[in-house]
C-alpha cells in the first residue's frame, strides 16, 4: 500500500482513527478522553447504527472528522458493487445532512479493498486503510497489549486503527481500547508528534 490508501503521510503526524461507531455505550467515553488532551480524531461510522443522530452531531460539533465505514460491517464482496455503492451513498448522505460537513473518507470493513474501491469512488469517497493497529477487537486484548502493538508498528506519519465500539468485536473490548488511548496520547504528544484526524494528516 502506498500513498493515501495506506494512511501514511510525510508529516510527523499521527492520524488517530476509530471504527464501528457511533455507539452510545462507549463513544462518549472516547470523546471525553480526547477532549481532555485537546485531540481530534476521525471516526468511521456504520450507517445502520446512526439511529438517533444526536451523538453523531456532537462528534462533529466538537471537531471530530466523520468518515464512512459502510452501511453495515459485512465484507464488500457480500454486497456486490452497486449495492455497496448505494449503502455508502446512503450513509454519506445521513452524515452530511446531520453534521453539515462533507464526508471525504471510506474505510472498508476488514480493510478489504477488492470490490470496494469502485463503489467508494462512485460515492465520491476516498478509500484509506491504516499502518498500525492494536488488535483491540480480540477477547484477550488489554490496554497494555493494544499499546504495545500500536507502538511497535507506528512510525511518524502513520495512521492508527482502533475501535470505539464492540459491536463487531469481543464484548467489552472497547474498554481496552480506551485504556490504550489514554496511554498512547501522552506518549505521542511528549514525543513531539502531532495527533489528529485524517483531514490534518497530509500537507
Amino acid at each position: 500500500m502506498t500513498g493515501r490508501l495506506s494512511g501514511v503521510s510525510e508529516l510527523a503526524h499521527v492520524a488517530l482513527t476509530y471504527d464501528d461507531g457511533p455507539d452510545p455505550r462507549s463513544t462518549p467515553a472516547f470523546l471525553a478522553l480526547l477532549d481532555r488532551y485537546a485531540v481530534r480524531a476521525t471516526f468511521f461510522v456504520l450507517g445502520r447504527h446512526l439511529g438517533d443522530l444526536t451523538l453523531l452531531r456532537d462528534m462533529a460539533a466538537t471537531g471530530h472528522e466523520i468518515g464512512v465505514h459502510g452501511w453495515d460491517h459485512r465484507p464488500a464482496a457480500l454486497h456486490g458493487p452497486v449495492a455497496l455503492r448505494d449503502g455508502l451513498v446512503r450513509t454519506r448522505d445521513l452524515v452530511e445532512d446531520a453534521t453539515g460537513h462533507a464526508v471525504r473518507w471510506y474505510r472498508p470493513p476488514y480493510g478489504v479493498t477488492t470490490g470496494s474501491r469502485w463503489a467508494a469512488s462512485r460515492a465520491g469517497l476516498q478509500t484509506v486503510r491504516w499502518s498500525a493497529w492494536g488488535r483491540d477487537w480480540e477477547r484477550r486484548a488489554t490496554a497494555a497489549s493494544v499499546t504495545r502493538l500500536v507502538t511497535a508498528q507506528l512510525r511518524p506519519g502513520g495512521c492508527v486503527l482502533l475501535h470505539d465500539s464492540d459491536r463487531t468485536s469481543a464484548p467489552g473490548s472497547w474498554r481496552a481500547t480506551l485504556g490504550a488511548t489514554e496511554r498512547l496520547l501522552p506518549h505521542w504528544l511528549a514525543s513531539g508528534l502531532r495527533v489528529g484526524p485524517l483531514a490534518e494528516h497530509w500537507s
